[in-house]
């Protein structure tokens, strides 16, 4: 009996994990910033139309106590997640991560966990770094923290008034440390959207950066609901797989890290200047 039961023991341990599912063209991520109220009076029903997924970063900066004319309530964000979206974490204050204060991370990431708490929320797996501002330094306090993946923006490849990013690059881009192919902009047109989301080819995955639909509070990353309705049209005819972050773990295996996060980005620089 004995010897059963190590052999059991033996071959569930040596069995492999769980094989990640192949990353197919046209799989793209939706991320969306700030809470800002028409994430659930406009973006929700239209995604939920469309059956795609998205995570919503979530902060109580700004207004956001104060002003429900412009940002969600909590019971608003647990609707959300029980709608099937992931809530991802976007600090307490809106607060990005700098030499100055990485050691006030966790103070800032556990202030939202415990609202996600407090509301029947998972807690956060997912960040976005607030004014996609980000140091390396930070990456051990996130892990800790239980962070698997995080998002950054355009920079430091593009300037970040422009909007324009490279898809994430599975082996590459650090898993704390992913880029935005595209950060919406209120004069974004069809051709802008193309270009960022024609890269979710050959492996890549192309993540895409909003924040309110409208954006009263930050006009410059406003995104006009009638060009949204348009760019998540074009996602459903053309067959994109629309998911959330959390979901890329089904795909790429978040402790497989590069030697360096500044390898590829040094890459795409340099090929800018080609």
């Amino acid at each position: 009996m004995r010897c059963w039961i190590v052999a059991l023991f033996v071959l569930l341990i040596a069995r492999p994990a769980l094989a990640l599912e192949p990353i197919l063209d046209r799989l793209v991520v939706l991320t969306f910033d700030d809470s800002v109220k028409s994430h659930f009076t406009v973006v929700r029903p239209i995604l939920l139309d469309y059956e795609f997924g998205a995570t919503f970063f979530i902060t109580e900066g700004f207004d956001f106590k104060t002003n429900k004319d412009e940002y969600m309530t909590w019971e608003q964000i647990a609707q959300l997640h029980q709608d099937g979206f992931e809530i991802g974490n976007h600090t307490r204050d809106h607060q990005g991560i700098s030499e100055q204060n990485d050691s006030e991370v966790e103070e800032q990431l556990e202030a939202i966990n415990q609202q996600c708490e407090a509301h029947g929320i998972p807690r956060t797996t997912s960040f976005a770094y607030p004014g996609n501002q980000f140091h390396p330094d930070g990456f051990a306090e996130l892990s800790r923290l239980g962070i698997t993946f995080a998002r950054r923006g355009g920079a430091p490849e593009f300037e970040y008034k422009e909007g324009k990013g490279f898809a994430y690059e599975p082996g590459k881009d650090h898993p704390l440390l992913l880029p935005s192919a595209g950060d919406a902009r209120p004069n974004w047109t069809m051709a802008d959207f193309l270009r960022a989301v024609s890269q979710a080819k050959d492996g890549r995955i192309a993540i895409l950066q909003f924040h309110g639909v409208p954006d009263n509070e930050h006009p410059w990353v406003h995104t006009p609901e009638d060009q949204f309705r348009a760019f998540m049209k074009y996602l459903s005819l053309n067959d994109y797989k629309v998911i959330a972050l959390r979901d890329l773990s089904r795909y790429v295996d978040p402790t497989k890290t590069p030697e360096s996060h500044e390898t590829i980005i040094e890459q795409r620089k340099q090929s800018l200047k080609e």
